[in-house]
């Protein structure tokens, strides 16, 4: 039988970035989508990730694998914490967005500058990030820029401003870390804005990084059912 993945989304506009990086890096293995913006919309009305949403993605992840998933992604940074509960409920490879790029921040250097539009995504990055550090035994300082502005403008649908204010934030972020991180998906596409300098500072986005760990835990998953 084939293999199939599922993704996650609280927002439709990150479904074509995740089909083509499916289509690129799982080659042969099929992929289906599923939305529920109310996700994200009830975790900033309550400026947290409540345990009502957790249930609810907790209840989403199975509904994938009852869909036929063989391994799923949640795209969504702010409810990522629910993936790590999850984790202790299904025996299937489960995917948090950032988890593989908070992994190579922590490789890449010391001072990790953390760049979000929201702060509902701000929070769980930074503590992802302070937590892979502990694991992997190293000091970090954390710079967390909080870019104010950006997210109300795109959810009213002007982009430019969106991007320029992002821009921005990511140029004067640059200057002060070794690394900097996206702590959301949907952010990865101003890199290629930005204005010339401080190139040697490397920006890590989760999508790519997300469905390579994606790759690797299938093929791991699949290598130990046909042993």
């Amino acid at each position: 039988m084939p293999v199939t993945i599922a993704y996650l989304h609280t927002s439709h506009i990150l479904i074509p970035l995740f089909a083509d990086l499916s289509r690129r890096e799982l080659p042969g293995v099929e992929q289906f989508h599923m939305v529920d913006e109310s996700l994200i919309q009830n975790t900033i009305r309550a400026n947290e990730l409540t345990k009502v949403t957790i249930r609810r993605v907790i209840d989403m992840i199975g509904s994938a694998r009852d869909g036929g998933a063989d391994g799923v992604v949640v795209t969504c940074s702010s409810i990522g914490p629910a993936v790590n509960l999850a984790r202790g409920l299904f025996d299937f490879p489960l995917v948090r967005v950032d988890e593989a790029m908070a992994e190579e921040a922590i490789r890449r250097g010391r001072r990790i500058g953390v760049a979000a539009t929201l702060r509902t995504t701000l929070e769980p990055t930074v503590a992802l990030l302070r937590d892979k550090a502990i694991d992997a035994g190293r000091a970090v300082d954390v710079e967390e820029s909080l870019c104010e502005g950006a997210f109300a403008a795109v959810l009213s649908g002007d982009t430019v401003t969106h991007d320029r204010l992002l821009s921005d934030s990511l140029a004067h972020l640059r200057k002060s870390v070794d690394v900097v991180v996206l702590a959301q998906a949907s952010m990865a596409r101003v890199v290629e804005t930005l204005p010339a300098g401080n190139e040697h500072v490397p920006i890590l986005s989760s999508p790519e990084l997300a469905v390579k760990q994606a790759r690797s835990l299938l093929l791991q998953d699949r290598a130990s059912a046909a042993d």
